[in-house]
């Protein structure tokens, strides 16, 4: 029985799985997959869930299930590719022969100090848990500082304004204006926004280190009762330990096949992969589509294809409270109601598929 072993329920994993299940995957292939939790989780609304307007509930989706799908839950430390090993937090190691390496990212702190000890996160489901729990149990009136306007900062922002508009948002970004990805256009509508909602953005900030309940902005100090750190990601720890060639960000390069140049059986999906897009759930599933085909093709004993057309993402949608919006379908900047409702479509519809 040959092994598949996928590292990580996110969704490039997710979406092998819905790819070779129930009738794709050869009666000779068993499939483990490795995960910290027992159910997928919706990382693209942890936002949501640290600002306590959605339910922890809301953003789990069950795994699937089949005869020949074990899981084994724990947290991955090493994985050995010279003697095809993984091994596991507790102790205990998996012998794969296909290794599919879909373990998502974390936060980078740029060697500020302070940042990892004094901030809270929304890159995992423990850490929005724990940054909900924080900021939903401040009093009136108390200060939330936002480190970093990206998508994930701007959407925080937004939804705890709405939610708990008693609270004072400070939003800190380095550049001279918020959402530096996107068009001039939307970053001035999403500012309009913020200024009608009294969330503060201090631009041209350089975070030079963290204390308990204080940032340091040009090391003058700015107190704020709870602080989140939204300012840049990084490939996870395991992956960044890897012997192996990688990009400027730590991500793995690449054959056009997906696996790793001398392991040909190792693949890396998502945010640890190096491509040329940003990680993005959309870039995940795109990727673990062409990883199903070689597999496939590799199963039978047939030559995988030698190049993949690029992956192209459909845009990026994203919200600002429950009514409002933005994001870029096909290069075109789109504001208000419609992209908040297609993000939601989209959401109901990716629950749907995986059948929630």
């Amino acid at each position: 029985m040959r092994h598949l072993v996928l590292l990580g329920g996110g969704y490039g994993n997710m979406r092998i799985l819905l790819r070779l299940l129930p009738n794709h995957l050869p009666e000779d292939v068993h499939i483990t997959l490795v995960d910290r939790i027992p159910y997928h989780c919706l990382k693209t609304e942890y936002y949501a869930l640290a600002a306590g307007t959605i339910s922890d509930h809301h953003i789990r989706v069950p795994f699937p299930e089949h005869p020949r799908l074990t899981y084994r839950f724990g947290e991955v430390v090493n994985i050995d590719l010279n003697h095809q090993n993984v091994q596991l937090q507790d102790g205990s190691s998996i012998q794969y022969d296909d290794l599919v390496i879909g373990l998502g990212c974390e936060d980078k702190y740029h060697g500020v100090p302070g940042a990892e000890t004094f901030t809270h996160s929304i890159q995992s489901i423990e850490k929005a848990r724990a940054a909900y729990e924080a900021l939903n149990n401040l009093p009136p009136g108390a200060i939330v500082g936002i480190v970093g306007a990206g998508l994930s900062g701007v959407e925080l922002a937004s939804e705890l304004a709405e939610s708990r508009p008693d609270l004072h948002v400070k939003l800190f970004d380095r550049g001279e204006r918020i959402l530096p990805m996107f068009p001039k256009r939307l970053s001035n509508y999403v500012e309009s926004w913020f200024k009608q909602h009294d969330i503060e953005i201090v631009r041209g900030s350089n975070i030079t280190k963290v204390e308990e309940h204080t940032l340091y902005n040009h090391d003058h100090p700015v107190h704020c009762d709870v602080i989140v750190w939204t300012a840049g990601i990084q490939p996870n720890r395991v992956v960044r330990n890897l012997p192996v060639e990688k990009d400027k960000q730590g991500r793995v390069i690449l054959t056009k096949q997906h696996h790793i140049p001398g392991y040909e059986n190792v693949y890396v999906v998502g945010d640890c992969a190096s491509l040329p897009h940003s990680p993005s759930a959309q870039l995940a599933e795109g990727q673990a589509e062409q990883i199903v085909q070689v597999l496939q093709k590799r199963w039978k004993g047939e030559e995988p294809p030698s190049e993949f057309p690029p992956i192209k993402l459909k845009g990026i949608l994203g919200s600002l409270g429950r009514k409002h919006g933005f994001g870029l379908l096909a290069d075109r900047p789109i504001t208000g109601r419609v992209p908040r409702l297609l993000k939601s479509g989209v959401l109901w519809m990716y629950k749907y598929h995986n059948g929630y």
